[in-house]
């Protein structure tokens, strides 16, 4: 995609819902200096349009079909330093936010405000600044203050992303079988999650973590 002289801010997209990834390239577009050089959908497409088109920014979207969009901010920040992402999500920011945030993100919006707050935030993580909540911004403070001393026999930060995301879809009712398609994973990789997420949290059986991710899905969402 051509970028027009005018345009001094070149943004990718990556996220694997193409009608979402249509209207917020739409929206982008209408402002004088911002232009999307690309959209994709995995995290190998990605970096190849990372060295194609040098973008300004990448919006990264955490459910992708062949890996967790917080790991390929993770690797993003790793391989350059200096390219920010800021991170879209279906999921509260309860949920994902803090781990975005230390993971390398320079912000995080919902989906559900997407339109409305995509372009203040992209200037703002332009800009050089973060944007999330003051919220989250004070749980990811306090969190590099105490160093992760926190010793909580159930806390989420013990899962990996991919574990986080199996032990959510659990917590939503679905079976192995759903969460493999669900994610786009081998059955017998969710039963691998599955066992770690239970060794983690210290759980003998398989009727115990449904129990325990139902129970904190419910309280996610109250």
């Amino acid at each position: 995609m051509n970028n027009p002289l005018n345009k001094t801010h070149k943004i990718l997209i990556v996220d694997d819902h193409p009608i979402f990834c249509l209207g917020m390239a739409e929206l982008i577009n209408r402002e004088p200096d911002l232009v999307v050089c690309g959209s994709e959908s995995t995290a190998s497409e990605a970096w190849d349009a990372i060295k194609k088109h040098k973008p300004d920014l990448v919006i990264v979207d955490i459910s992708l079909k062949e890996s967790n969009g917080i790991d390929l901010v993770e690797e993003i920040k790793q391989e350059y330093p200096d390219l920010p992402a800021l991170v879209l999500s279906m999921y509260d920011e309860s949920l994902y936010a803090e781990r975005a945030l230390v993971s390398g993100a320079r912000g995080y919006i919902m989906k559900q405000k997407a339109i409305e707050q995509v372009v203040e935030a992209l200037r703002k993580v332009l800009a050089g600044d973060v944007y999330a909540s003051q919220k989250i911004k004070d749980k990811v403070f306090n969190r590099l203050v105490s160093s992760g001393k926190q010793d909580d026999k159930f806390s989420l930060d013990k899962l990996t992303n991919r574990e986080l995301e199996v032990f959510r879809l659990i917590g939503d009712g679905l079976e192995s079988k759903e969460v493999a398609e669900r994610l786009n994973l081998s059955i017998k990789t969710v039963g691998t999650h599955r066992e770690n997420i239970k060794e983690k949290f210290n759980l003998k059986h398989y009727t115990e973590l449904v129990k325990f991710a139902v129970h904190w899905s419910q309280k996610m969402k109250k």
